[in-house]
Formats: structure tokens, C-alpha cells, sequence
């Protein structure tokens, strides 16, 4: 064979050897995640996502490396506190204070401001990284079957946003003609928007479609959404889903926000707040039962709440689970499972998070797996698979086993399984009798046993999980 064909022959057979590489990059192309349904809330965790707190490089990049980690707790939805730039003008410092009164200029530095005081909805905050790190963090997401929404900021922005230099009109005003910040409270760091303004809304929304169409992302959480005119979600949530199918989480309580098909989920605010008490071991039957009477009153059937120990604003202005609930902390995390709705983990929960982060400045959580991450992977595991834990518009049945003391009976049924949820959230040894008769598991400790209407003890803050 002579020169010219020898190097033909080769030129040949690079050609085919990079097609088949092409071929097998393709190969490895991951699958879009599915499309949002209600059906996947049924068995969904969510995740709160503090991105400057959750490592030491409060970055995209750092957070984006464990999401394989969070799909082990059963995480199917990534709840990212907002991504967008902070505003400089009137930036809040630890304390309270303004960060440009702050004389010393290493101090001033660290106050890095409210992530809720946003200067662009359509930009991403430089402290996180680029958007290319932020698409990054959305592919590794989805290619593990988890969504991603975004903490939306829709009732003020901070006071370096364009719209007031060139819509000053967005912005609510005084009788001097001066934008102020939203009344009766001190969020003096935002200018409170006027919702009486058309094109702003349309402004906003044409923001939120923004990330919906051209970021893939799935959705939103709505920060304080009871204080937006109720009738901006009734304009913008339709033509959001008009996009794709999303995810709509309410910082609210309102019944109404669900109505509709407008919100998809709420906050269980009183629920959270009766833990909180409870766990001082008062009344506690009783109050338990008090909330959740109400809530089946005035919620509709098919309405979901958010069950939470804990989230960004209860760490750090109210303090740690062991700070509010002692001893009771872990026998309440397993009941913000096994009771009706979908349970949160906020950073650092999973990790034994036992200090208050800092809400101005650069502070981080612990990121050794522990006790916490033990009991709320084997959570995820029951929730995931059992369908009593069905927690969405087709949730399982809800009933009180007992209607006084301390201990803390439920019980949720659904397709013939049974799960049976004991507590003692008092600060004293207690007993129950419980009149179910029968063979379950100790889903924690996997013994099996017979009930028959005999009495059961529990130690302060022993709780069992028995299923069949």
C-alpha cells in the first residue's frame, strides 16, 4: 500500500471513530425531568436552599455538588432563596443598622445586605456566581428528578432597582411624592411597589416568565404573598402556567390563595407556631387537635400546607429547633412528616444545625452528617413509599386517636395501609391506651408487634412510628 492510500485509509477511520464518540455523547444526554403535576406532591419533599450560608464558599457551584446528596433525603423540590443582586442604597447591617453608617471599612464589607431587597428580578447575584453556574445548578437538579423554584420578591425591591429612577409611578408614594417603604413595618432596606400601577404588574410578570421560559426553572415561592393584591395572582398565575406546568408556593396562610388552581401550596403557619408551644409540654393533645380542627374548617380538601420545625426566618430570628422545641425537636420533625401536607428542610437542618445564622453577612452550616441526617433519610424512605404519608391533593385520611394528655396519637390511612404516629411531647414520663388492635412494625426500630387495646408508656420526647 502505498503513502497515499495509507493516509486515506487512516483519514477514513478517524472519521468514523468520531462519529461514534459523537454518537456516544449523545447517548449520554440526560432526559428532561418530567412536567409538574399534582400527582407528584403526593410523596414530595421540599428543600430551602441558602446558598450564601450553606458552605463556606456561598456559592452555586458548592450548593450544586450535593443535590445528589439531597435526593437521598427524599428531596423532589429545591426551594432557592432569591438568586437576584442586593441593593447597595440601604443596605441593612447586623443589627439592624444601615451598612453605610458603619464607619469601620472591614466591618462595612461583611454586611452583604437582604437577599429580599432585590435591585434587578432578571439578574443573578455576582456573590453566587454567573448564570452560567446558576443553568448548571438547574441541569444537576433536574437530572436528578428534582424541581427548582425561586424565592420571588413581588411586594418591594430594593432601593437600587431601575424602576425607580424610570418608573418611579411602580412605587407606592406619600403626599410629598416620595417612594416609601411598605407601611407598618421596618423593612426600611425596600421601596414598597404600588399594585394599582398596570404596567408594573405587567412588568412583573413579564420578569417571572423570564425565568420560566428561558432558564427552565419550575416555578415559585412567593414571599409574603397575603400582602400582593389578591387580584395580581388572579392575572398572573394563569398566564404563568400558560408556560409550563409549575410548582406555586404562598407565603401565606389565606385559604383563598389556593383557590382556583392558583397557589399550589401555603405555609402551615399555625400548625408550626402549636409546635412551638406544645413542646413547652402544655395542654398538648389538646392543642394539637385545636389546630388541626381548624384547619380542616377552613381549608378545602384537596389544599396542601407546607409543615416546617424550621426555615430561614424561625433560625434566625426566633432560634434553633433545640432553642424552641428541646427535647421535644426530634419527635416534632418526624410529626411535620406524618402529619397532612409536605414537610421542609431548611439548611443546615439536615447537618444538626444548632446556631442562629446570620441574616446580613457571610455565615455557614455544618456539613457533618449526624443524627439528623440519620432519622430524616429514613423520613424520606417512608415518605416516598408508604401511602398513608400521602401529603397532596389526594392526601390520606387524618384522624386523633385521642382527644386529651400528652401524648400525641394519629393516625393516616390510605389503599389499606395504616400508619400510626405516638408522641410524647411532655416533659414528664405518659401513657396512653390505645384502642387499635393488631400486628405492625416500629418503623425505626423494625420490631414487630401486636396491639390489643393495651396501654403504651413513652419517655419525654419519645415518639414511635408503627406502620403495617
Amino acid at each position: 500500500m502505498n503513502l497515499r492510500s495509507t493516509l486515506l485509509l487512516l483519514g477514513v477511520t478517524i472519521f468514523f471513530s468520531c462519529q461514534e464518540k459523537k454518537k456516544e455523547v449523545v447517548n449520554k444526554k440526560s432526559k428532561e425531568i418530567a412536567s409538574f403535576s399534582s400527582d407528584m406532591m403526593e410523596s414530595a419533599i421540599i428543600y430551602e436552599a441558602n446558598i450564601r450560608q450553606y458552605s463556606k464558599e456561598g456559592t452555586f457551584d458548592a450548593f450544586t455538588k450535593d443535590i445528589p446528596e439531597l435526593k437521598k433525603l427524599g428531596v423532589k423540590i429545591i426551594w432557592l432563596m432569591p438568586i437576584f443582586p442586593i441593593s447597595e442604597t440601604k443596605r441593612k447591617a447586623t443589627g439592624g443598622e444601615f451598612a453605610s453608617l458603619i464607619k469601620d471599612d472591614n466591618e462595612r464589607k461583611r454586611m452583604l445586605g437582604s437577599y429580599y431587597a432585590v435591585s434587578d428580578f432578571t439578574k443573578i447575584n455576582p456573590e453566587f456566581g454567573t448564570m452560567k453556574d446558576f443553568r448548571k445548578l438547574v441541569k444537576t437538579a433536574h437530572d436528578n428528578d428534582i424541581y427548582v423554584i425561586l424565592d420571588w420578591v413581588p411586594n418591594h425591591t430594593g432601593w437600587d432597582h431601575t424602576w425607580l429612577k424610570t418608573n418611579p409611578d411602580y412605587y407606592t408614594q406619600n403626599e410629598k411624592r416620595e417612594v416609601i417603604h411598605p407601611k407598618g413595618t421596618d423593612w426600611t432596606d425596600v421601596a414598597d411597589l404600588n399594585y394599582d400601577n398596570k404596567e408594573m404588574r405587567k412588568e412583573m410578570i413579564a420578569d417571572m416568565k423570564f425565568w420560566l421560559s428561558k432558564e427552565g426553572v419550575d416555578g415559585f415561592r412567593c414571599d409574603v404573598a397575603g400582602l400582593v393584591p389578591f387580584d395580581f395572582w388572579q392575572e398572573a398565575i394563569p398566564q404563568l402556567r400558560k408556560e409550563k406546568d409549575i410548582f406555586m408556593l404562598a407565603e401565606a396562610w389565606e385559604p383563598e390563595l389556593m383557590n382556583d388552581g392558583l397557589f399550589d401550596m401555603a405555609y402551615g403557619w399555625d400548625r408550626h407556631h402549636t409546635m412551638n408551644h406544645i413542646a413547652k409540654g402544655e395542654d398538648v393533645v389538646k392543642k394539637w387537635n385545636e389546630v388541626m380542627e381548624k384547619d380542616q374548617k377552613r381549608y378545602a380538601k384537596d389544599d396542601v400546607l407546607m409543615i416546617f420545625v424550621t426555615n430561614h426566618d424561625e433560625n434566625s430570628w426566633n432560634g434553633t429547633i433545640e432553642e424552641r422545641m428541646g427535647k421535644a425537636s426530634e419527635a416534632l420533625t418526624v410529626l411535620s412528616y406524618v402529619a397532612p401536607g409536605m414537610p421542609l428542610i431548611y439548611s443546615g437542618q439536615e447537618y444538626n444545625l444548632s446556631h442562629r445564622l446570620k441574616f446580613f453577612e457571610k455565615d455557614s452550616i455544618p456539613k457533618k452528617k449526624g443524627s439528623m441526617w440519620i432519622l430524616l433519610e429514613k423520613l424520606g424512605k417512608l415518605k416516598q413509599t408508604h401511602p398513608a404519608l400521602s401529603g397532596g391533593r389526594n392526601a390520606a385520611s387524618y384522624a386523633s386517636l385521642t382527644t386529651d394528655g400528652n401524648i400525641v396519637a394519629i393516625e393516616r390511612e390510605k389503599d389499606d395501609k395504616t400508619l400510626i404516629y405516638l408522641a410524647n411531647l411532655s416533659n414528664k414520663i405518659a401513657t396512653i391506651k390505645l384502642e387499635k388492635e393488631g400486628g405492625y412494625t416500629d418503623y425505626f426500630s423494625n420490631v414487630e408487634l401486636k396491639l390489643n387495646g393495651e396501654e403504651i408508656s413513652l419517655k419525654p420526647g419519645e415518639y414511635k412510628v408503627l406502620i403495617n
